[in-house]
């Protein structure tokens, strides 16, 4: 099984993305892929605990607004496991009131992105965040 600390530099960066709208996260997954990373996509949360433990994300990137269960409460769920909240948590999100941000930093987040977004803002953003989590 491998973890955010394992050191394999051959093995691709690993990125669960949970986002709803089918055009935008297949274009986020299609431009994440031609950049070299490893992308699994999420249409809802339900499914995050399994896919968490079999996919092992090394980032995730979240929607907020979210059928079944919103982003929030999903931020929440990560929070509840030691080993889930050492994965680095960026929101990608519609909301731009700061309300929503602080809240979503609060819960977890470590960053927040608001829509829409740049894709190179957002490898730059991923990049960022997985060198403060290496080793």
């Amino acid at each position: 099984m491998t973890t955010l600390n394992d050191s394999d530099s051959d093995s691709p960066i690993r990125i669960l993305l949970i986002e709803d709208n089918e055009s935008n996260r297949r274009l986020m997954s299609d431009y994440l892929i031609y950049c070299g990373f490893d992308v699994f996509g999420l249409e809802e949360g339900t499914q995050l605990a399994a896919t968490i433990e079999q996919f092992c994300p090394q980032i995730i990137l979240l929607d907020l607004k979210l059928p079944t269960i919103d982003g929030y409460a999903l931020l929440e769920q990560l929070q509840q496991q030691d080993d889930w909240k050492q994965i680095p948590t960026i929101v990608v999100s519609a909301y731009a009131f700061q309300r929503d941000q602080q809240r979503a930093l609060e819960l977890g987040a470590c960053r927040y992105l608001v829509k829409p977004i740049r894709l190179s803002q957002l490898t730059d953003v991923i990049r960022e965040e997985l060198a403060k989590s290496s080793p």
